[in-house]
């Protein structure tokens, strides 16, 4: 018998996002991405654009921050300069934690390793991270 989501108290109440989050590990990534990020065949999607800008791209990574201990962020370097907003968000919301800027062509090589690309309806160029997993003790 399943268990719907919508039981939990507190939180994120999309299934398959907590599902994820549950089974991440130490140094596993997620990605939560811009509607345009090409998504690696093999890397599980979950796909949260209903329309342009809906999702909004900082609501999906919140919530997804609000569950998921998170040891660094990645970001793409055209990101800082072509939506610095984007990259000034990331770094206000994610104040304690490291983050490493790649290039974007290295952003898409790494979301391969995701464990899920989390997909909004975020049309902000370069609006893309992954979360490297910590762990709370």
């Amino acid at each position: 018998m399943e268990v719907s989501t919508v039981l939990k108290k507190i939180g994120n109440i999309n299934r398959d996002i907590s599902e994820v989050v549950a089974s991440m590990g130490h140094l596993d990534t997620l990605t939560i991405a811009d509607a345009g990020l090409p998504i690696p065949d093999g890397v599980r999607r979950i796909d949260l654009a209903v329309r342009q800008g809906v999702p909004a791209f900082m609501q999906a990574v919140e919530a997804v921050y609000s569950e998921l201990c998170v040891q660094e962020i990645i970001i793409a370097q055209e990101t800082t300069t072509v939506s610095p907003q984007v990259a000034d968000d990331l770094k206000r919301l994610f104040k304690d934690v490291h983050l490493r800027v790649v290039p974007h062509e290295e952003l898409k090589r790494l979301t391969a390793k995701s464990k899920t690309v989390i997909r909004t309806g975020e049309f902000t160029p370069y609006a893309n991270v992954i979360l490297v997993a910590g762990v709370v003790f």
